[in-house]
């Protein structure tokens, strides 16, 4: 039989056209990210700089993965491919979920960038939140897509039927709950409603990234159920992970295989399957890291509160701050005084998200921001330590946390 004739080889040599067109939209741009919207990635930071712009976790991983990290780091020479599987397995078990079910990436950036590309294009928009997290619409462009942007409601969650109503062409709505940057949620009831009256030819992508910081519902009972949704997951939030690199996303995998079309195959990095299998195996892990930030961002709201500030309550590891003026200038005098602040979205031009840092880091934030904001006129002058707040004393944070 020839190969013209042998269904395989057609199978195969259609699988690599499709790869091919799907490599010739994505060369030539590069994944946005987070570091990349923070600009972490272009500035060289003085010494004992507070870096509370990137949504970091800074207790980084825990100690078992960083001994996970230790064992593997000598097959570092070797793919990952069978590691990869065992991961898939172990998180599958836990979430109640096939196999099939899950792929792997390095972080969450990679999926939510080729899910735009598979499911948006000149005729099908990108629906997203505003204020949302923006790299989804960077993909969108690229993908000819238009970028729909919605306001979030009253109590800022996403309006899934101002979504509904402002894209009968959809090919994708992404809500991200909690959201970044406000922290806020998005009722699993209200991603029910979007799913049930969406054009039918579209998908839903719900990220997951801050679940865990959360008393948010998953909506991978949704995956379950093989409705049309892929929900993203990250180790880069509370497992401290951001520079190890690996996340999941999750759908029926006839979703998956669209998606996979444009993101090939790529080798996860060794040592983030190790330091993530062992994160997952430690069942005190997320509790008491969730402990840990709210405890320092409740503490946190209650400084800015006494002392008539105004932000937007999150369940996050960030959260809105009103300035009261344009954000850029607070973010340059803050800078100044060594402590580094995220960015304003153009919707909200006076308002800047802050990262839940460590005690001390929040500490030398109070002392900053006040600073800044009481004398605007001076506002590129050195600080004055503030009294150190009492309600951040006395957080023991494990070791190995």
């Amino acid at each position: 039989m020839s190969m013209e004739e042998n269904p395989a080889c057609r199978s195969r040599r259609s699988f690599l056209q499709v790869s091919a067109a799907a490599a010739a939209v994505a060369v030539g741009y590069r994944i946005v990210t987070e570091p990349m919207l923070a600009n972490a990635a272009s500035v060289a930071y003085p010494k004992d700089a507070v870096l509370i712009n990137a949504n970091e976790n800074p207790l980084g991983p825990c100690g078992v993965a960083c001994g996970a990290i230790n064992e593997v780091a000598t097959q570092g020479g070797r793919y990952s491919d069978w590691m990869t599987t065992d991961l898939i397995k172990t998180f599958a078990a836990a979430e109640g979920l096939k196999p099939q079910y899950i792929r792997a990436f390095p972080g969450s950036s990679g999926p939510l960038h080729f899910s735009v590309l598979a499911f948006t294009s000149p005729a099908k928009s990108y629906v997203t939140a505003d204020p949302g997290y923006e790299a989804g619409a960077h993909a969108a462009k690229i993908a000819g897509a238009r970028v729909v942007n919605v306001p979030l409601t009253k109590t800022y969650s996403h309006d899934v039927r101002a979504m509904l109503a402002a894209a009968p062409d959809a090919g994708m709505f992404y809500i991200c709950t909690p959201n970044n940057p406000t922290g806020t949620l998005t009722s699993h009831s209200d991603i029910e409603y979007l799913l049930a009256n969406k054009p039918k030819d579209s998908i839903l992508l719900v990220d997951e990234a801050y679940i865990h910081f959360s008393d948010a519902s998953t909506a991978l009972d949704l995956v379950k159920a093989d409705r049309d949704i892929i929900v993203l997951r990250t180790f880069s939030k509370i497992y401290g992970m951001a520079g190890l690199r690996c996340g999941f996303a999750m759908a029926r995998p006839d979703l998956l295989e669209k998606m996979g079309a444009f993101s090939g195959w790529s080798a996860m990095p060794i040592t983030a399957v190790a330091a993530a299998s062992a994160s997952l195996k430690d069942p005190q892990l997320v509790p008491d890291r969730k402990h840990i930030n709210t405890t320092i961002r409740e503490a946190t709201f209650e400084w800015l509160s006494a002392n008539g500030y105004s932000f937007v309550p999150s369940q996050s590891n960030c959260f809105m701050l009103d300035t009261k003026r344009p954000g850029k200038d607070v973010i340059a005098a803050m800078a100044a005084q060594n402590v580094f602040i995220g960015r304003p979205w153009p919707v909200w031009p006076t308002h800047v998200r802050i990262t839940v840092g460590t005690p001390s880091e929040m500490e030398r934030f109070q002392t900053a921001f006040d600073h800044v904001m009481k004398n605007p006129s001076a506002a590129l002058a050195p600080a004055s330590p503030l009294p150190i707040s009492r309600n951040l004393d006395g957080l023991h944070i494990p070791a190995g946390l």
